[in-house]
């Protein structure tokens, strides 16, 4: 009894994607494998700034959120995110915390925009507490390696940008 599964494939190997848990990531290989009596088709996804490599089935790409770069109206939606005014809700740290934690997993740029425009701190203004850092920290990097990839240059120099841009 060997069951095929195959699923339209709009990714191609060497394309980069998005996996909301995990970032940018490039698609190393689309692959087909056996597992209990099923043969599924699998992306394999390399992070590189991570070392690890993960396998997804071609049938749960969509459901799990694994998405292409974003394109050029998404990602001027999330600079124009970082350029507004922080709102910072008057409700417990650790709710916001969470509320933070779930736009970074959202995979979304301007969710992430949000993060970091929320959490920016210049120089001259109050520190911030080790977690405030921490989340605003994961949700920089997250943005800058997708910018990274949109406007082909590398991680530091994206992140260089975001900064510029939250410092006006």
């Amino acid at each position: 009894m060997n069951k095929k599964i195959t699923v339209l494939n709009p990714f191609a190997s060497g394309d980069y994607v998005v996996y909301p848990a995990h970032g940018v990531g490039k698609v190393a290989d689309i692959t087909k494998q056996s597992v209990a009596g099923t043969e599924l088709e699998l992306i394999v996804v390399n992070f590189d700034k991570d070392k690890m490599t993960l396998r997804i089935p071609m049938a749960k790409a969509e459901t799990t959120g694994l998405r292409k770069i974003s394109g050029e109206e998404t990602m001027a939606d999330a600079l124009n995110t970082l350029k507004g005014k922080p709102r910072v809700k008057k409700v417990m740290w650790s709710r916001r915390a969470q509320e933070y934690e779930n736009k970074i997993n959202s995979g979304s740029p301007v969710a992430i925009a949000e993060v970091i425009r929320d959490l920016y701190r210049s120089e001259n203004l109050a520190e911030q507490s080790y977690s405030e850092r921490q989340i605003y920290e994961q949700a920089l990097d997250r943005l800058a390696n997708e910018y990274a990839v949109f406007e082909s240059i590398s991680a530091e120099d994206a992140t260089k940008k975001l900064l510029g841009i939250l410092a006006k």
